[in-house]
């Protein structure tokens, strides 16, 4: 079954920022802020439900075309579409959550999340990471030692690639220009996860993070520090011109097998 979503879900605009239909397709656009005001422009289909409502569930196929009015060195806060399960409680009332997404992700510095140990925190990326594993939550109890650890260079590249494992966590950066029509593919299995650029693979057999997700295209002025180490801090940034992401051809196809 296709099934196209540009229409569907819900616009949430915060501040300055706006949704407009182009010939091509949908523009999301955030324009000029001082930084200490948030702002985002963005479409789901997840905002008033629970967690256990969320519409995506493996196997499917996720494509779309898409183009930034900025490339990756210029371009100011995050970006992207895909998959998450909102568990920041961004878009409604739900209990906290630890973090499950399936994206094509961008982000500016200051933001480091260093999530993988050969890929850049910040840039532009293919993503996925289930937190919440049985396999991720046994590192729970032993955190408050293993986080200080982490500050020790040697520690953290020892356990990372054990911890990053456990956590259903692969990412590999896009080298493409990010300012031209590009077109964007997910195919979410039930066990792995491959992401395309123009028909080339750029990151493959994945592991997929659980089901249900929520579909999410945005754009924002927001950056994000998260180290293993403990290290966090989160802000957002000034936006001295315009910037936007432009979608079209948004579709999902589920009957795409294992």
């Amino acid at each position: 079954m296709r099934k196209r979503v540009a229409s569907a879900p819900i616009v949430h605009c915060v501040r300055s920022s706006a949704l407009v239909r182009t010939e091509s397709g949908l523009r999301l656009i955030d324009f000029p802020k001082e930084s200490s005001r948030y702002v985002n422009a963005q479409v789901d289909d997840y905002w008033t439900g629970w967690r256990r409502t969320f519409r995506w569930r493996p196997p499917l196929r996720l494509s779309l075309r898409a183009r930034f009015s900025h490339e990756a060195d210029a371009l100011r806060g995050t970006a992207g579409f895909g998959f998450w399960n909102d568990p920041f409680l961004m878009t409604g009332l739900r209990r906290p959550a630890l973090p499950r997404a399936l994206w094509f992700f961008f982000a500016s510095p200051p933001s480091d999340m260093a999530l993988t140990l050969d890929v850049p925190g910040r840039g532009w990326k293919a993503a996925v990471i289930d937190a919440g594993k049985p396999t991720g939550l046994r590192w729970l109890p032993p955190a408050p030692v293993l986080v200080p650890a982490m500050r020790i260079s040697w520690v953290h590249a020892r356990l990372w690639p054990r911890i990053q494992r456990d956590l259903g966590i692969a990412e590999a950066s896009i080298p493409f220009s990010m300012t031209a029509w590009r077109h964007y593919e997910i195919l979410w299995g039930v066990r792995r996860t491959t992401f395309w650029v123009d028909g080339e693979p750029v990151l493959q057999d994945a592991p997929s993070p659980r089901g249900p997700m929520g579909l999410v295209i945005w754009i924002d002025n927001q950056y994000l520090v998260v180290h293993p180490s403990g290290r966090f801090r989160h802000g957002v940034l000034a936006l001295s011109e315009a910037q936007w992401l432009e979608v079209a051809e948004v579709e999902i196809q589920t009957d795409v097998g294992e």
